[in-house]
């Protein structure tokens, strides 16, 4: 490559363009650019760290002619077979680029990946993408001409530093949004992200609220180790939070071994509807679930009603939480499942915004704090409904 068409590529890696492409709008660009200047590349791919809970890292895969292959790859990837030994990690580790050249008698078995099995690559320069953090990646650069590659290594080490910008930018908005779905929840992660971060920006917020509980989590802790405990409450929260997101609804905090969760759909009856159809399946996915043989059970609340939605804390310490009247009688409401023995209880705002046979009550109720008693509800029907 010219040195002319080398400064045009990294202008390319540096602008508007590039900057609003995704991952494998990134990677198809440069292939297709690389190609047009005379490389034969066959493959190209990026290898890309992340943060989250679940994911190790993503590699995104260009060929010509070829729709961008995206692959998330989970925790322990890195201690496969197809990784071991690999010079994409190498590379990643060491920060030195290397040449591999495969030939018919030493044909690894990282070459017979996912990525690159069955496409006759003869040679790879794989450069690592080091980010300022330490963290690293690579890319992988491949052909099937019997020659390999001629000069590559001096244009790809002249755009490398660009190319690791545009990648550790990508990385970093991924690990920005993952980060804090994961930890205060996709709507407020939007709503921060926004620049919804000052201390006392609230909103009003009116929804249907749902708090679920974990039954018998003092009596678990005190009878078991503190690892098993931990392995019971994740299992508890995985059956629990699903049936909350998959009925539109949103988990805004976890307390201990509680999930306050909000409904806030198109209007109140559809809200309170996707609320009880999703304590019903946390109920059942519960019933179902008896990690090494101990049974789960919960107690569930639901109330329709208005909280203050935003930033609350010190200046320097802030938490995107729920508060109000409403938010303090769910969990009062969710208190009465021990005391009678019912799994599902919903307010009587709740249970009138719902169609008539839906529920039944259960009476009138002493809520500590409150100074009216409170009529209460449970489903009318539905094997869950009580101990």
């Amino acid at each position: 490559m010219s040195g002319q068409a080398i400064s045009k590529l990294i202008e390319w890696l540096a602008g508007d363009d590039c900057h609003r492409a995704d991952d494998g709008g990134l990677a198809e660009g440069l292939g297709q650019r690389l190609r047009a200047h005379g490389l034969p590349l066959d493959r190209l791919t990026l290898h890309l760290r992340t943060l989250h809970p679940e994911i190790f890292g993503r590699s995104v895969a260009w060929a010509p002619s070829e729709p961008v292959e995206v692959r998330e790859r989970e925790h322990g990837f890195d201690r496969t077979a197809g990784f071991a030994g690999n010079p994409i990690r190498n590379a990643m580790e060491t920060g030195e680029p290397v040449m591999v050249r495969i030939g018919a008698s030493n044909r690894p078995l990282w070459v017979d990946s996912d990525l690159f099995r069955d496409r006759g690559l003869v040679e790879f320069y794989i450069m690592p993408l080091r980010n300022a953090d330490g963290t690293a990646g690579a890319a992988s650069f491949a052909t099937t001409q019997p020659s390999g590659f001629t000069d590559l290594h001096r244009a790809i080490d002249r755009i490398a530093p660009a190319l690791r910008n545009a990648c550790e930018l990508r990385t970093l908005r991924r690990i920005e949004h993952t980060l804090l779905d994961t930890y205060i929840g996709a709507s407020p992660a939007r709503r921060v992200l926004a620049g919804g971060v000052r201390r006392g920006q609230v909103e009003k917020l009116e929804a249907a609220l749902m708090l679920c509980d974990l039954r018998g989590f003092t009596e678990l802790s005190n009878q078991l180790s503190a690892e098993r405990v931990l392995e019971l409450l994740n299992g508890y929260f995985d059956q629990v939070v699903p049936a909350i997101t998959q009925a539109g609804g949103e988990v805004i905090k976890f307390m201990g071994d509680a999930a306050l969760a909000f409904f806030d759909l198109q209007d109140p009856a559809t809200s309170c509807n996707a609320a009880l159809a999703s304590a019903f399946d946390a109920l059942k996915r519960l019933q179902c679930c008896s990690p090494r043989g101990v049974r789960l059970h919960a107690g569930i609340a639901l109330h329709y009603g208005q909280a203050a939605y935003g930033n609350i804390g010190a200046s320097q310490r802030l938490d995107f939480t729920l508060i109000g009247t409403d938010v303090n009688l769910v969990s009062r409401i969710q208190g009465v499942c021990s005391a009678t023995g019912h799994r599902l209880i919903l307010s009587e705002r709740c249970a009138r915004l719902l169609h008539p046979d839906c529920s039944k009550s259960i009476g009138r109720h002493r809520l500590r704090g409150f100074p009216e008693h409170a009529t209460l509800y449970v489903p009318a029907s539905h094997p869950a409904s009580k101990n």
